[in-house]
């Protein structure tokens, strides 16, 4: 996997890191500009794109990385090379594993401001109608992780998913014990599914991309397939690997 470090002029660069040997890092949640506006792999990989509005994202989670003590950290725009398709494969079925491998989740939330102060009552009505909440990508980034920070627009940090608990529950209505990490297979899989009923996604074929890590599954992506197809495979999948630990439990408790 491609990691990002702070030179020493303090500007990003990509490094590429054995998955089995990977140092500890940070990675950044955020939602997406429009495409054109975020640092994309080529640009990271040129040392270019720090006129682009996305560019203010990667600045910051460096920094709090930094101030955390963490030399690596990873954001989705730029440590992926989407001119790859095995690499796009790979980055998306692996996802939620390196959400979950990373000491720090930090949530960046663009339409989330402090500047009139840092108290909640001033920030937390833009916080429940967060874009954030309603990306399909977002739910994995706020399961996976142990540790999920949530910051403003300014880099103000307005809790933690611990002391934001109960106000994560209300706007997202998943339980308590699924956010602080209780095993998703708890829930079954129509409960899963609700989680992210109200949730959208740039790509329709996305839509069931971004729950292979939920169902802990993983399938060949082929966009262009349109979000049916993309979703029965999913389904598919999901059957799939029921029935194979359905079995693996009657094998399990078999006497002979």
């Amino acid at each position: 996997m491609h990691l990002l470090r702070l030179d020493s002029d303090g500007q990003p660069r990509l490094t590429l890191c054995s998955e089995l040997q990977a140092p500890k890092y940070a990675v950044l949640s955020h939602t997406w500009e429009e495409p054109s506006g975020e640092v994309t792999f080529k640009d990271m990989s040129e040392h270019s794109g720090n006129n682009k509005p996305g560019y203010r994202k990667i600045e910051f989670c460096g920094t709090q990385a930094r101030t955390d003590g963490l030399e690596y950290f990873w954001v989705d725009t730029c440590c992926i090379d989407r001119g790859s398709s095995e690499e796009v494969s790979k980055a998306i079925n692996s996802m939620f594993q390196w959400y979950r491998n990373a000491e720090k989740c930090y949530v960046y939330l663009a339409d989330v401001s402090t500047s009139s102060g840092a108290d909640r009552e001033v920030w937390e009505e833009a916080f429940r109608k967060s874009r954030w909440f309603y990306r399909g990508w977002t739910l994995q980034e706020l399961l996976a992780p142990q540790v999920v920070e949530f910051f403003s627009r300014e880099g103000q940090k307005l809790g933690d998913k611990e002391s934001l608990l109960n106000l994560l529950h209300e706007v997202t209505e998943i339980p308590s014990l699924a956010l602080q990490g209780l095993g998703l297979k708890r829930y079954s899989v129509e409960q899963r599914f609700q989680w992210a009923a109200k949730r959208h996604t740039m790509e329709p074929e996305d839509k069931a991309y971004s729950l292979l890590g939920i169902f802990e599954v993983s399938i060949p992506l082929i966009y262009g397939e349109g979000e049916k197809h993309a979703w029965d495979r999913l389904q598919n999948a999901i059957e799939e690997q029921t029935e194979r630990e359905r079995r693996g439990k009657l094998t399990t408790s078999s006497p002979y």
